[in-house]
């Protein structure tokens, strides 16, 4: 009877231990955690978004070898559009604008935008007051220096003083500059030699040339092509180096295509 006994203990004792283990198992599975991967991306498998940025390019500001040179490259085309309609040479237009506004740097020329020193006379406009022959003479002032082109070009025009000048030829800029003085524009003696002078070392003959329709034919002036130095240069004319460089107003040895250079010496012939 108690080995009976004792076989039941035994058994009960197995079934307990077993179910105890099952139990156990169960409840470490539901204790499962899952993970969730992020689908790597590939470079194939990636798109981007390209945005281009068009940065605009700055403006490189022009650089001129003078004040006088750039003063020319503003002014020359009122100067060809006033020798148009009004007959007066843009040589001496141009030559006398730099004459008397300095390139464009003189007090009337900043501040009242007269670049031909045109006094008050019968003017109703705006004035300034500014130093000349007296002290504090009055002065025309324009709104915008075009304006003081077209007055030079009227103030010649609608005056008798002036009208022998229209009997010379267009492209005859000595003779424009004499009688300019003759008629009394300027009071400086030297003032024709002055207007000639500019008008030679700038070469602005050429713009009569341009609007008149001629070619220029003069064999004293050397156009300069790819390759050129100022050095094959004056060996070819016989020239100095430094020779070439004052007879154009150069300030150093750059040089471009198309660069117009005298190679004779200006005569003194006035």
């Amino acid at each position: 009877m108690k080995k009976i006994i004792t076989m039941l203990c035994l058994t009960l004792l197995i079934v307990s231990c077993g179910s105890s283990k099952k139990v156990a198992t169960k409840k470490g599975r539901q204790k499962t955690v899952r993970v969730v991967r992020n689908k790597k991306e590939t470079k194939n498998d990636t798109k981007e978004d390209v945005i281009v940025v068009e940065t605009p390019i700055k403006d490189t500001p022009e650089v001129y070898a003078s004040k006088t040179d750039e003063y020319i490259a503003i002014y020359s085309d009122i100067a060809q559009d006033e020798m148009r309609n009004y007959n007066i040479p843009a040589s001496i237009t141009l030559a006398q604008g730099i004459l008397e506004s300095a390139s464009g740097q003189g007090r009337l020329s900043v501040e009242a935008n007269n670049h031909f020193g045109i006094k008050c006379h019968e003017w109703t406009g705006a004035k300034i007051y500014h130093d000349d022959d007296a002290s504090q003479e009055c002065f025309r002032k324009y709104k915008n220096s075009k304006y003081s082109f077209r007055d030079h070009s009227l103030f010649l025009t609608e005056r008798k003083r002036y009208s022998k000048l229209f009997t010379l030829e267009k492209d005859d800029y000595k003779g424009w500059a004499r009688e300019l003085r003759a008629a009394g524009y300027a009071t400086d003696r030297k003032y024709p030699d002055k207007l000639i002078s500019l008008i030679e070392r700038y070469q602005l003959y050429r713009f009569d040339a341009d609007v008149l329709g001629k070619q220029n034919v003069a064999n004293d002036k050397h156009t300069v092509v790819k390759g050129d130095t100022l050095y094959s240069i004056s060996k070819k004319y016989n020239l100095t180096v430094e020779t070439i460089k004052s007879l154009n107003s150069l300030e150093n040895n750059d040089l471009f295509v198309g660069q117009v250079l005298f190679v004779k010496p200006i005569p003194k012939d006035f």
